[in-house]
C-alpha cells in the first residue's frame, strides 16, 4: 500500500553534511508521525529523530544541534539534514512513516530500504 524510497547517502569527511530523503508514495490516505533510524555495523538500531504531523520534532542526544529533521507534506516526503558529521555518525540510516495505506487495516508503520552514510576521519 505505501513504499518508501530512501536516498542521500553517500561518504563524506568528518565535518561534512549530507541531506537524506525518504519519499513515500502508493495509496496513501494520511501520514502521522515520521523518523529516521539507524543501525551502525555490530550496533542495535538507534531512533535517531522524530517529527509529528503538525511539525513538532525531538532527536537524540547524540545528534542533537547537528541534524535537523523535516517534512514536506505536499510530496510525502521527510527529510535529514546532517551537518558536522563525524565517523560514529557512520551507519546504514532508515527512515520510518507510521501511515494509513488502507482504510480496512488502519494505522500501520513502514519502512524504508536504508540508506548508507559513511564518514571518513
Amino acid at each position: 500500500q505505501v513504499q518508501l524510497v530512501e536516498s542521500g547517502g553517500g561518504l563524506v569527511q568528518a565535518g561534512g553534511s549530507l541531506r537524506l530523503s525518504c519519499a513515500a508514495s502508493g495509496s496513501i490516505f494520511s501520514i502521522n508521525v515520521m523518523g529516521w533510524y539507524r543501525q551502525a555495523p555490530g550496533k542495535q538500531r538507534e531512533w535517531v529523530a522524530v517529527i509529528s504531523s503538525g511539525g513538532s520534532t525531538n532527536y537524540a542526544d547524540s545528534v542533537k544541534g547537528r541534524f535537523t529533521i523535516s517534512r514536506d507534506n505536499a510530496t510525502n516526503t521527510v527529510y535529514l539534514q546532517m551537518n558536522s558529521l563525524l565517523p560514529e555518525d557512520t551507519a546504514v540510516y532508515y527512515c520510518n512513516v507510521n501511515a494509513v495505506g488502507s482504510i480496512s487495516t488502519g494505522v500501520l508503520p513502514y519502512w524504508g530500504q536504508g540508506t548508507q552514510v559513511t564518514v571518513s576521519s
